[in-house]
């Protein structure tokens, strides 16, 4: 049989010039340097930053925004939509490419500006779309972390109100407070912020915030029968057996913390993320 005659075309994806190369904006850290610009041109500190990220549902540490800004990582698309909004360049990405070199601070001015006024001429409005409000939602932040290491002081009286996102807080969070230490990677990371329910009993295997030896903790909670040499010190007036409370960490390398019962420990509440 005579194939049929089919005509092709080849296309020529080289003609296609897009004007954006992914490596050679990340080889040269095109976003990181417009984050790090930024937050120069607007005199803020890694916190500053750190703390207006919060209010977009973004926990990350100074440290990880410096990554950022020096190219050692990346945001997430989450964190990065974030950063556009925070940084107010949400409609005008290329803010963010190579091309945006072509103007100086005064002219990305500019072109903020005459975008404004195009939309408020009210003539080139995209299709209808239901606006979304966010709902925000006041918190008490503890303004000294909880060590997911060695351990470092959390003091209950010492918090700082700050707004959130509502779909950003679990239901039924009293509080949040900042993870300091590397102890609970990968699951929780340094400045990440941990949403607590005030409790004073937890099941084995739940994650907690704890008072020890008067440092403050955030570990997995385990219980187990105490050693032969200790159980007396684990044995009450009416002869009964309690367990021994074990504060465990994600991270291998840190030993369990074996809870003694001569020294002051306390659960001060359950992690609901």
């Amino acid at each position: 049989m005579k194939a049929a005659n089919r005509s092709s075309k080849i296309i020529n994806f080289r003609d296609f010039h897009t004007g954006y190369n992914a490596v050679s904006e990340r080889e040269d850290n095109i976003i990181g340097r417009k984050i790090a610009d930024f937050r120069a041109a607007n005199r803020m500190s890694l916190t500053d930053l750190r703390i207006l990220l919060e209010t977009y549902g973004i926990s990350i540490s100074n440290a990880s925004i410096n990554k950022w800004e020096t190219g050692a990582s990346v945001p997430n698309i989450y964190q990065f939509v974030a950063v556009m909004q925070a940084l107010g360049v949400d409609e005008n990405i290329s803010f963010f490419t190579r091309s945006a070199a072509q103007l100086n601070p005064e002219g990305l001015r500019k072109l903020h500006d005459y975008r404004d006024d195009l939309i408020a001429t009210g003539k080139y409005k995209p299709a209808t779309m239901h606006a979304f409000e966010e709902e925000y939602v006041d918190m008490q932040i503890s303004t000294l972390s909880v060590s997911a290491g060695t351990g470092t002081f959390l003091d209950e009286g010492n918090f700082e109100t700050v707004s959130f996102p509502k779909s950003a807080v679990p239901d039924r969070a009293d509080f949040g407070v900042r993870v300091s230490g590397d102890s609970m990677e990968p699951v929780y990371h340094d400045g990440q912020i941990a949403w607590v329910q005030e409790c004073s009993e937890l099941s084995p295997g739940e994650v907690g915030i704890f008072m020890y030896d008067g440092d403050g903790y955030i570990k997995k909670y385990d219980e187990q029968e105490p050693c032969e040499a200790e159980r007396d010190e684990f044995t009450d007036s009416d002869g009964s057996l309690h367990m021994q409370a074990v504060l465990i960490s994600y991270n291998k390398k840190y030993k369990p913390k074996l809870v003694s019962p001569l020294v002051g420990f306390s659960i001060v509440g359950r992690v609901l993320n």
